[in-house]
Parts: C-alpha cells; sequence; structure tokens
C-alpha cells in the first residue's frame, strides 16, 4: 500500500507541473539581422523573448539558463520588427533572403523559425545543449546522458527541485511510463512460448527518480544518482526484482580539454540506441538486438573524449559487477569496452549530418553465457533463449566472447534514419564455438518539423524538443516511426532461436514532460523446428519532473 501511495502521490505532482506550465521564455543565439537601407550590412545577435514579447537583443552572449527553450539559428537571416517590449513576430531563414528573392517564395522550405504574435508556430533549429561554459565549468561532462533530459533551465535556482550550496548543487528529477497491452497469436506461436494473452493488460513500466549535479571544486565533478521501483531498465544482466533498485550511481570527472573520467554504475560505452535514453527514442521500448547482447548497466570506469574539431568522439572502459551482484571479484566476468564515432557529412547550419561508430566488448565469461530477450514489449515471456535444455542455470560455459556493433545513422531536419548490426563471437568448444547476430533498421519522422539535436562528446541523438506545446496554444509535437528488427540466436549446439519483427509507432509530445504514444508489432518466430506468428498493440502515458 504504501509503494502504491508513494506513486499516486508522484503522479499527482507530475500531473499538477505539466497543468500549471506558464508560459515560456525563449533564447535564439547566432542570428543574423539585416539592415535594409544597407544591402550588405548585418549583425550577428541573441534574442531573449518573454511572455511572447521581445526583452533582449544583444550581441552578448546569453546563458541557456535563462529560458525555457534555447535554440542556435547558426547563422540564419531574420526578417521582422523588432521592437523591445513589444510582441514578437518574425521569420528565421537558412539563408540571405537579399541574394535570393526565392527564399521567400518558399518560406516553407527556407523558415526554420516562426512566432506570430508571441507563439511559436515553426522551429526546425537545433536546441542549444547542456554547456559547461556557462555554470564555471559544471555542465554535462559524462559519456552517456542522465536516464531523463536535464531541463533548459537547470540553473534557475527558483525551481523547487532544485538546489544551490557552496560546495553541492543538483536537480531532483523524475519520470513514471504507464503501459497497457493487447497480445494475439498463432497456435505454432502458443506451443513455441506458451499462451501470451496472460500478458493482456496494463503496468507501471517504470517508475523512476534522482539527482544530477555538482560538487563544486575549481573544476567541478559531476555526480548522477539514479533509482527505481524496479528493475525496470532490460539487458541480458537484469533479473533482480528487488523493491528499489540503485541504476546509475557515478561520479564524471573532468581531466582535460574535453575528455572525462567516469567512476561508477553506468552504460557501457557502446551503442548508440543503448546509450540513448529509453523514454526519449522513437519506439517505446529498444530493439531486441540491443537488449539481448548488451548489458542494462556495468560497474566500471569509462574514459571519453571529442576531438576533430568536435566532428569525432571516443570512449573505452572497463566493468566488473563484483560490487553490485555482491560476488567474488575472482568469479565475476571482467568487461573490456571502446566505441568510436565520427560525423563523415555535416552541414554548415547542422541540418544535416551522417553519423558512423563502431564498438566492441569483450568479455572473459567467467559467469557463462546466456542470451534471451522479449519481442521488444516488456510485458511479454523470452522468444528467443540461449538456455541449453536441462540446464537449470540457463547458462553454457565459454572461455570469452566478443561483440561488435556497427552504426550508421542519417539525419536531415526532421527526418532520421538509424541503424545498427550486432554480432557475438562465443568461444565455447562444448558448444561448437557459435556465432550470433542481429540488426535493426529504424526511421522516424517528426510532422510538426522539429529536428533532434545532436551530441558531440557521445555521438548519440538528443531528445526531440518540443516547439510550441499544448498549453501554449499549440499542437505540441508528432513523431511517426518504422522499425525493422532481426534476431538470431541459432548456431551450431545452440537453438536460441530466430525472430523478425515489424513495428509501427506515433508519439505525441503535448508537452516536453507530457507524452503519450502507440506501438504495433508483428512478430515472425522460428523456433523448435516450427514458425509461428504473434501480433501486440501497446499504449503508453509518460510524464516527466523537470
Amino acid at each position: 500500500m504504501s509503494r502504491f501511495l508513494s506513486t499516486l502521490g508522484l503522479l499527482c505532482a507530475l500531473i499538477a507541473g505539466a497543468s500549471t506550465a506558464t508560459a515560456q521564455t525563449v533564447l535564439i543565439r547566432d542570428v543574423h539581422l539585416l539592415d535594409a537601407n544597407e544591402a550588405d550590412a548585418e549583425v550577428l545577435v541573441s534574442l531573449l523573448i518573454k511572455n511572447g514579447e521581445l526583452d533582449v537583443v544583444t550581441q552578448d552572449r546569453i546563458a541557456s539558463g535563462e529560458a525555457d527553450i534555447a535554440v542556435d539559428a547558426a547563422g540564419g537571416f531574420l526578417l521582422g520588427k523588432l521592437d523591445l517590449g513589444q510582441t514578437a513576430s518574425f521569420l528565421i531563414f537558412d539563408a540571405d533572403p537579399r541574394v535570393d528573392i526565392q527564399i521567400l517564395l518558399d518560406t516553407a522550405t527556407h523558415a526554420r523559425f516562426a512566432i506570430n504574435d508571441g507563439f511559436i508556430v515553426k522551429n526546425t533549429l537545433l536546441a542549444v545543449g547542456f554547456e559547461p561554459e556557462e555554470s564555471g565549468g559544471r555542465g554535462w561532462l559524462g559519456y552517456t546522458p542522465p536516464p531523463m533530459a536535464l531541463p533548459t533551465t537547470y540553473l534557475d535556482t527558483a525551481k523547487w527541485n532544485r538546489w544551490e550550496t557552496k560546495y553541492v548543487s543538483g536537480i531532483f528529477l523524475a519520470a513514471v511510463m504507464f503501459d497497457r497491452i493487447h497480445w494475439s497469436q498463432d497456435e505454432a506461436n502458443e506451443e513455441q512460448v506458451g499462451d501470451i494473452r496472460e500478458f493482456d493488460g496494463g503496468e507501471i513500466r517504470g517508475l523512476r527518480f534522482g539527482a544530477v549535479g555538482t560538487i563544486n571544486f575549481e573544476k567541478p565533478w559531476v555526480y548522477t544518482i539514479f533509482g527505481a521501483t524496479n528493475a525496470f531498465d532490460k539487458g541480458f544482466d537484469t533479473t533482480t526484482t528487488d523493491d528499489i533498485t540503485l541504476f546509475d550511481y557515478r561520479l564524471d570527472i573532468p581531466l582535460w580539454n574535453r575528455s572525462t573520467v567516469s567512476i561508477g554504475k553506468q552504460k557501457e560505452p557502446i551503442s548508440q540506441e543503448r546509450l540513448m535514453g529509453l523514454i526519449y527514442e522513437p519506439m517505446q521500448e529498444r530493439t531486441s538486438v540491443s537488449d539481448a547482447f548488451m548489458p542494462s548497466r556495468n560497474v566500471g570506469v569509462v574514459l571519453n573524449s571529442s576531438v576533430v574539431t568536435e566532428r569525432m568522439s571516443y570512449a573505452v572502459g572497463i566493468f566488473n559487477d563484483w560490487f553490485d551482484i555482491e560476488e567474488p571479484l575472482s568469479q565475476s566476468s571482467t568487461q573490456v569496452v571502446g566505441r568510436v564515432t565520427g560525423l563523415p557529412v555535416l552541414s554548415p547550419d547542422e541540418s544535416t549530418l551522417v553519423h558512423v561508430g563502431f564498438g566492441a566488448r569483450h568479455s572473459n565469461a567467467k559467469q557463462g553465457v546466456r542470451f534471451l530477450t522479449e519481442p521488444e514489449f516488456n510485458q511479454a515471456p523470452a522468444f528467443v533463449d540461449t538456455a541449453p535444455e536441462g540446464v537449470e542455470s540457463g547458462v553454457f560455459a565459454a572461455d570469452h566472447l566478443l561483440t561488435y556493433d556497427f552504426e550508421l545513422s542519417v539525419r536531415q531536419g526532421p527526418v532520421w534514419i538509424a541503424s545498427e548490426f550486432v554480432r557475438t563471437d562465443v568461444a565455447a568448444p562444448e558448444s561448437g564455438d557459435p556465432t550470433f547476430s542481429g540488426y535493426h533498421v529504424t526511421a522516424s519522422w517528426n510532422a510538426t518539423g522539429e529536428m533532434r539535436g545532436y551530441n558531440k562528446l557521445s555521438g548519440t541523438l538528443m531528445p526531440l524538443q518540443v516547439a510550441r506545446s499544448v498549453n501554449q496554444g499549440g499542437w505540441g509535437a508528432w513523431e511517426f516511426s518504422a522499425r525493422w528488427s532481426e534476431i538470431d540466436l541459432s548456431d551450431e549446439a545452440i537453438d536460441g532461436g530466430f525472430m523478425r519483427i515489424l513495428s509501427l509507432g506515433a508519439n505525441w509530445w503535448l508537452t516536453q514532460s507530457f507524452q503519450v504514444g502507440v506501438n504495433y508489432r508483428h512478430i515472425e518466430l522460428d523456433r523448435f523446428g516450427i514458425s509461428g506468428t504473434a501480433n501486440g498493440v501497446m499504449g503508453r502515458v509518460m510524464l516527466s519532473l523537470e
């Protein structure tokens, strides 16, 4: 009962926070103002809009912490009337309309930002990220972003969930997700995995809470600590059902330039999909490939940095979870993990990019090997599983294993296509040294025009920013997605199954902290010498506290 009451209390607080939102403050950086009297005259400025009125126009830098929405115009050109204290109405184009009149004739293509009578009606500009230089170096340093996106106004000490002292500063964050699913299956699939209709119904998919902040040394350290009411974050290492689970506790310590060392429980530096926060991905659940081959979190040390004018990033880490699982170090598996990413294509305004990445993971497999996963819905049994028949623990012995991850992503404005291929080679002579693999291709389109930012430090896409939320009279942000994934866990002596999944999804972000969505999956499974199919539809409501 106490757990239910605490959950209900948090939900009420989140709903209250969403319903009492006020008009937003908007910061626009690096935009060119045009002088109509001089063809070549222009000046690069920053603008601050409060309650729909133009508050500041300056060539000085404005801290993003002063705004609810902070975007980078990347040298775009502003056309409109700018009167301080008056309601803002203007357009920002991606090129100079004085040079090409077609820009004015095709505003749908060239207008990157539009505000009318103080209300944002279009915004495809990149969001300004978490910035170390604005708070004496107290920005986001670690390779893995926090489980929930930090609000742009994280520096606002007036926020009730933020604190500031001489030695320690921070902000409290929380999120809750409610799911409801409906299943159907044919007779062959029921023979393979059992009757999955017993999984019909609703659940609290995740109730997470924690804090992010700084320990205020001369070069501040960033701490992260997050927990959950259960081990909701999936991965092949996640089996605990404790009432409270700490799934992030770490320190990010600055070293030199853009380099940082992170110590504690964290995500391993492999796979763009695994590194991104689950609640901000286009689909409700990660792919079967990520869930089967890559752990949710692990205890270890990671060194990371960005190089080549932030066009590349790298990270390397060593892990062993003996401390977390309370087993002797000599009996726990040790992993060495690394990842490198690059941007071979990046347009001047950063609206178009091509991302490539490669990751590798080696484990000495002291605790044996087992790969299994549900069909990309949490409320389901494992559809594929390498557990040998008759082995109670479910693991098979191995000398070591090596996992490779190849990434390719293309983002052009509101369209994003991401893909990954994963292969694991297992040195297990008794099982024939099997090889397992899988891949996915995911496409998403933001119908309302918003564009996901790119985190150059970690080589990941950032959460979708809502240009005009429903409490500002807008329609929020609409995102539609499709995904195809395959995973093969059958090779040599191991018959874990072969699964293919087609997924379709739609997300509606009413505000930056309130989202509803629906996913459909068609699953085909080959296992035990038969082929079966299943279908699932799930709705989700997500609320977060900023």
